[in-house]
């Protein structure tokens, strides 16, 4: 793969929707992914590596950290509209891997409990799927960096 193809490879990874209302989905999934990350340092206990370890996962302190680190970097990224696309991977492994382990064993409580209990992490996992379609919007650092597309998605 020669430079050219790289660098042409590299900026499609800025480019953006042109919609300016991406930005109220960036601003969505980005806010509640910063606290969501933060609230795992803040609170331990509560949200941090004592939840993990109440789910059992095998190393609650690193998994519950590591998953911080990503939820707030990516929502850091994400409000500045920096590699979106990128930032917006690990959200969505993230609320995928929470709906497989903490959602779906609610099916047992019956469908009501779980579609209850799901619908935030549903529209997260959305959101941040959209955004790795779309990437951001004009207003980002990312169009700033890339090459804006036209309006919709392609």
């Amino acid at each position: 793969m020669n430079f050219k193809r790289k660098l042409k490879n590299w900026k499609k990874l800025f480019s953006t929707c042109s919609h300016p209302p991406v930005i109220l989905i960036r601003g969505m999934i980005g806010v509640v992914f910063l606290i969501a990350g933060l609230q795992k340092f803040i609170f331990p206990g509560e949200m941090g590596p004592g939840r993990f370890e109440e789910m059992g996962y095998a190393y609650p302190a690193f998994t519950a950290y590591a998953v911080g680190f990503f939820e707030a970097g990516g929502g850091v990224l994400i409000l500045l509209g920096l590699a979106t696309r990128l930032a917006a991977v690990p959200i969505a492994v993230i609320m995928s891997v929470a709906i497989i382990t903490t959602k779906i064993p609610r099916l047992e409580a019956g469908i009501w409990d779980f579609l209850h209990g799901s619908r935030l992490d549903f529209a997260m996992l959305m959101g941040a799927l959209f955004l790795i379609w779309s990437g951001a919007d004009r207003l980002s650092l990312d169009a700033r960096l890339g090459k804006r597309k036209r309006a919709g998605f392609s």
